[in-house]
């Protein structure tokens, strides 16, 4: 990754063509799927724009120079592996928590073990016999330093897999086993799970299993191809069908110096429209009195804590809710229930904070063709886009509606968009799902 040079190469792959209806899933499909029950104090984070990778976590010193001078909005963190090469001086909870506060953020990877078959000299290799027991404790592992760092559920960890000799004798079955273990690791503790690859090794394998009944899907992808245009559609070895729907990244840039606001820092160059790491973000209650936390986004679910005047109060997501005052949004903060944004010094009084993201529990589609989604929960209700087979539902809330298969629970996605349940993988093919509220 950082520091390695890689050749990328113009790859031709063909696209698969898709119908596009309203279809019942068969049974094939990638097992397991996303996260059938995220943990309540939890949420999905996505982002859009341009990120640096830098092999040791900047200073926030340095963030600060650059943050609003260079066009990065984003930045990655080694947070652990066995292959992690640099030190890590700066990288605590505590700077997580501040670089977040500054507007930051974060992609976390993981350089772990990598299969004995990859180019360069990292020390640390599984063999294709001990591929799915590295996977599993590369993942584990993962989300207990993820948690150190005050990373949340919901999160996308990424595991850094390095360009290897497809050619080699059982090579691209190991990493295949070793990315489905990883993932239904991160999946078991309610992370997303996302893999940094290669264009001509990496990308490819997991392009061509990418409908496996055996092997766990990875939720996002992050390719590496040191072409600089930064794009995430348009890839020669995945089609703009796979990973659809936010969960792509492109390193488009090797080593290169910057320098931003009078700081220099050695740097890769990406680019992503995917899930990150959520991190809560710290607020004060703005009420005069005692502030009643819900168990939902309405003074209609029950009070399951409350909050002193003046109290910090560590906010992880908002929610469309009831409205009160001046304001439908509510906050989801670290405890997992909900409090008015009314009450709470967010940078908005009336709508969404920029700076906090919609609180979204995503499932994997699960249907082997696209479908469409409505603008409202029914079949009767006109169609508004398509999504594919594996692209991430970033469900925001759940409503009863026209009966599809075995459940009439119908999800509102974070862009207005809404998909029926029976085809998101969160398990609640006949009803609703905790910790997803229902929708206003």
């Amino acid at each position: 990754m950082k520091l390695a040079r890689r050749a990328a190469a113009v790859i031709t792959a063909g696209l698969t063509t898709v119908t596009i209806g309203l279809m019942v899933p068969v049974s094939a499909q990638a097992e397991p799927a996303t996260p059938g029950t995220y943990p309540t104090a939890s949420s999905a984070t996505r982002v859009q724009g341009l990120f640096f990778d830098t092999c040791t976590a900047p200073s926030l010193a340095a963030l600060a120079a650059w943050r609003g001078r260079s066009p990065y909005t984003g930045v990655n963190i080694y947070f652990g592996g066995r292959n992690r090469g640099c030190a890590q001086p700066n990288l605590t909870a505590s700077w997580v928590s501040s670089a977040t506060a500054a507007g930051w953020s974060l992609v976390p990877t993981y350089f772990g073990d990598q299969p004995y078959c990859v180019f360069g000299t990292k020390p640390n290799r599984y063999a294709a016999s001990g591929a799915a027991a590295r996977g599993t404790a590369d993942g584990n592992d993962a989300v207990a330093r993820a948690r150190s760092l005050g990373l949340l559920a919901g999160s996308a960890l990424y595991a850094d897999v390095e360009h290897y000799d497809r050619a080699a004798v059982g090579c691209t079955a190991a990493v295949r086993t070793y990315v489905s273990e990883w993932t239904k690791a991160l999946h078991r503790a309610g992370f997303l799970a996302g893999v940094y690859v290669h264009q001509d090794s990496g990308l490819r394998d997991l392009a061509a299993s990418y409908n496996s009944t055996s092997l766990a899907r990875p939720d996002a992808v992050w390719m590496a191809r040191w072409d600089n245009v930064a794009t995430v559609t348009g890839w020669s070895t995945a089609g703009n069908t796979l990973w659809s729907e936010w969960q792509r990244a492109k390193q488009y840039r090797g080593d290169h110096v910057e320098t931003w606001g009078g700081v220099s820092m050695n740097i890769d160059s990406d680019t992503i429209k995917g899930p990150v790491a959520t991190v809560a973000k710290t607020y004060r209650v703005t009420s005069s009195g005692t502030l009643n936390v819900r168990s939902g986004p309405s003074s209609a679910y029950p009070i399951v804590g409350s909050l002193a005047a003046n109290a910090a109060v560590s906010v992880i997501c908002q929610a469309r809710g009831q409205l009160v005052g001046t304001t439908s949004v509510w906050d989801r903060i670290s405890t997992g229930g909900f409090v008015s944004d009314r009450y709470v010094s967010t940078p908005s009084s009336t709508t969404f904070s920029a700076t906090l993201s919609r609180c979204s529990y995503p499932g994997q589609v699960t249907i082997p063709t696209a479908v469409y989604t409505r603008s409202g929960p029914g079949t009767t209700y006109a169609p508004n886009g398509t999504v594919h087979s594996g692209a991430l539902a970033y469900v925001a809330c759940q409503k009863s509606g026209t009966l599809v298969g075995t459940t009439r629970v119908w999800n509102q996605l974070v862009d207005g968009r809404w998909l029926n349940d029976y085809y998101v993988s969160n398990r609640s093919n006949t009803t609703f799902s905790a910790p997803v509220p229902r929708c206003p």
